[in-house]
């Protein structure tokens, strides 16, 4: 399940899959629980204690010496929430702690043929909750119809499920459903019919060339303004286009064979889809040249430039911008920020040169390309091929498992609703609010040991820690979906479509909801967002191995406390640092301390730009900063939260020989046993802010002298390095 991530918002880890990864950033994350009544504005992390003993010369926090020796008592790994099967006992901890916490798992797991990668926690977990949502599911559409006007939302959510498993009535309707959109591309000729086409497109969430949507403003977060963001591209990234490596010209030669195919499939002649193919591939390779860089986008200043109507009508006059706010029946829309005025200024000059044929052609392509998965098998096929030849995944998920994603993107939260009711309830809510109470406790003692930051920053930095607010497990207010359904899928998810985006756009001039979720419940992630200064755990993971009320403290703390304290630092790090306690893009930092932070910053940058994820490929170290900061200060407090929780035990669980310091750390790892195809692990080295599992574990964990005295690393091994980049 997932949902739809607004820029600047920042998501545990995100979908492989090139559709995905061009629409949004998807999910499959972290924690969850049920929610009563103080969900719905979010509740305030408590105020923190005082802190905790000083840091060590290095700047992390000075290791605790183990307490007096505790009675003990004995139990297994798997009695404590881990696995002993998954480790490889033959793995030295100390040089390769992610092969030591998960190669017994890695060579007893295949990747299923319909993923392009497998782990030990997100996966299945998702797996389980598509297996309830599917008998929702089914169970609904199986239901009689109510009577006319007594719909109730299982009977909704069962027809639009019913009609995307109706095969038979989408083969029969062939490619009908696009003849309004194709009709509306081809009559572009001039800036008049243009705007037309755009309009049509835009108005479904079909973006070709941009899109426009509602957020905050980032000098003013109590405003909802207009957001128009660079879109348009066919493939995962600008550098797919740009790039002259192997791997990127062999993808545009399948590419480019790929578009050719649907566009005969869409109903053209060989030779008039050959023709338009050319025009495509130069189309989105000048759309590629000046579209703003992953690692720019990173950067919040830089996606912050509020030029409104005005502005863009003086950038791109090639479309006419009054004609186009009015066909979307939003006309007094007045106030914008663009991600990239140069990306306008671009797409202008592009629209100026090309001819209407090759407008045309880009056009047709956008809406095939994007609708392929709701049409024919052959669209359907030829859409997945190109996929497959980007992700490595062997075989099409079946078409149950596209249904349930379809459903929950058009209406997640009515799906969610008999979900929340058959899963989640009892204890949940509780157990996660202790967690982010004692991690909020961990960072507020942090804050004070931190010799670096002077006494003003610090003081802000405890105001933002104070005022950040938890959502947890589902909204207090359902969404309301006024929209019908039919017996056409495409039709339902074209109005699930226009409903997004014109519920998107009536958010400008309006106060912000702070209520609002951008997952739905079922999903399994969580997601930090700076300018509202919240967390959000959806309840679609609170389960094994992220959470048990069976597991041990330092086991849940270990994998749950790790993603609450991640999302947390998240308003710390290179990029949520720059937000105000308000959520206003802010510099709240003095000079000295901002240049200390962005020293250590590099620090980090540096360590993760050096691992290899294959032969000859490394991770980017400075798109995956903000994620690394968040992964290393995440595992800190929750390694400082467990030892609180567990300092009045009296006594200590040895598990199957392992103390309970050392459980938490394998906690850690083992919620990030993974497999990935090496395809989908050069498509997420080369676009994914989050770096591979491996080094999600072996990253942070060589920064905790905790870690190294936990396995008794000899100073200076892999995981136990002379120098170590710490930030929180």
């Amino acid at each position: 399940m997932a949902g739809v991530v607004p820029v600047g918002v920042r998501a545990f880890v995100i979908v492989v899959g090139p559709r995905a990864m061009n629409r949004a950033i998807e999910a499959i994350s972290l924690v969850a629980v049920s929610c009563g009544l103080a969900c719905s504005s979010g509740q305030k992390i408590p105020t923190p204690p005082p802190p905790d003993p000083p840091p060590d010369s290095v700047g992390n926090t000075a290791i605790v010496a183990p307490p007096p020796t505790k009675p003990t008592t004995a139990s297994t790994l798997d009695a404590q929430g881990l696995s002993l099967a998954a480790l490889d006992r033959s793995a030295d901890p100390c040089d390769d702690f992610y092969r030591y916490a998960c190669g017994g798992w890695e060579k007893a797991t295949a990747i299923p043929d319909d993923r392009s990668r497998w782990s030990r926690s997100f996966s299945e977990i998702d797996q389980r909750n598509e297996a309830d949502l599917r008998k929702i599911l089914e169970d609904a559409a199986k239901a009689p119809a109510p009577k006319k006007g007594n719909a109730k939302p299982a009977h909704k959510i069962g027809s639009f499920y019913a009609s995307c498993m109706d095969t038979g009535s989408i083969e029969k309707a062939k490619t009908k459903p696009l003849a309004p959109l194709l009709e509306s591309v081809n009559a572009v000729k001039d800036r008049a019919s243009l705007t037309k086409a755009l309009v049509a497109l835009h108005r479904r969430g079909i973006w070709a060339l941009f899109n426009v949507d509602s957020g905050q403003d980032y000098k003013d977060a109590t405003k909802m303004i207009g957001m128009l963001d660079q879109a348009g591209l066919g493939l995962p990234d600008r550098d797919y286009y740009l790039k002259d490596d192997a791997d990127k010209k062999d993808i545009r030669a399948k590419y480019s064979e790929h578009v050719s195919k649907m566009l005969v499939l869409s109903g053209m002649d060989k030779k008039a889809a050959d023709a338009a193919t050319v025009h495509v591939l130069a189309m989105e390779t000048e759309i590629a040249r000046v579209s703003k860089s992953k690692e720019d986008r990173r950067e919040p200043a830089k996606m912050y430039n509020k030029v409104d109507r005005g502005g863009l009508v003086k950038a791109t006059p090639q479309i006419d911008w009054d004609a186009y706010f009015k066909g979307l029946a939003f006309p007094d829309i007045v106030d914008i920020s663009v991600t990239s005025p140069d990306f306008f200024a671009g797409v202008d000059a592009l629209l100026q040169k090309a001819s209407p044929d090759a407008v045309r052609a880009y056009l047709r392509w956008q809406v095939v390309h994007q609708a392929a998965p709701h049409l024919t098998k052959a669209l359907e096929e030829e859409d997945f091929a190109m996929s497959a030849a980007i992700t490595g995944q062997k075989v099409q998920r079946e078409r149950w498992k596209r249904c349930i994603d379809a459903t929950d993107e058009a209406l997640g939260e009515l799906l969610a609703q008999p979900f929340i009711e058959q899963r989640f309830g009892g204890d949940s809510k509780q157990g996660a609010e202790l967690l982010v109470s004692a991690i909020a406790k961990a960072m507020g003692a942090r804050l004070d040991e931190l010799e670096w930051m002077d006494p003003k920053t610090r003081e802000l930095a405890r105001e933002k820690l104070t005022s950040m607010a938890y959502l947890i497990g589902y909204p207090a207010k359902w969404k309301e979906y006024d929209f019908g359904v039919t017996a056409s899928h495409f039709d339902n998810v074209s109005a699930g479509a226009i409903f997004r985006v014109r519920q998107n756009l009536k958010k400008v001039g309006k106060p912000v909801d702070r209520g609002e979720w951008y997952m739905t419940p079922p999903t399994v992630n969580a997601y930090y967002d700076p300018q509202k200064n919240q967390m959000v755990f959806p309840a679609g993971i609170l389960q094994p191995p992220f959470f048990s009320a069976k597991a041990s403290v330092p086991v849940n703390l270990g994998a749950m406390g790790m993603v609450v304290g991640h999302e947390l630092t998240h308003g710390f790090d290179d990029e949520g640092s720059q937000f105000d306690k308000a959520g206003n893009l802010s510099n709240w930092w003095s000079q000295e301390t901002g240049a200390v932070f962005k020293q250590k910053g590099a620090c980090v940058e540096k360590q993760y730009g050096a691992y290899e994820v294959l032969p000859g490929l490394k991770l980017n170290g400075k798109l995956t900063l903000g994620e690394n900061i968040a992964d290393v200060g995440g595992i800190k407090l929750a390694f400082r939260a467990y030892r609180d929780l567990r300092s009045s035990a009296k006594e200590e669980v040895l598990a199957d020989g392992f103390r309970e310091d050392q459980q938490f750390f394998l906690s850690v790892g083992q919620i990030w046993c993974s497999k990935y195809t090496e395809k989908a692990t050069r498509l997420l080295a080369q676009v994914d802010p989050h770096s591979h599992p491996r080094f999600r574990v072996n990253g942070p964990l060589s920064q905790l002298p905790e870690f190294a005295a936990a396995f008794k690393c000899q100073s200076e091994s892999r995981m136990a390095p002379k120098e170590r980049c710490s930030v929180w």
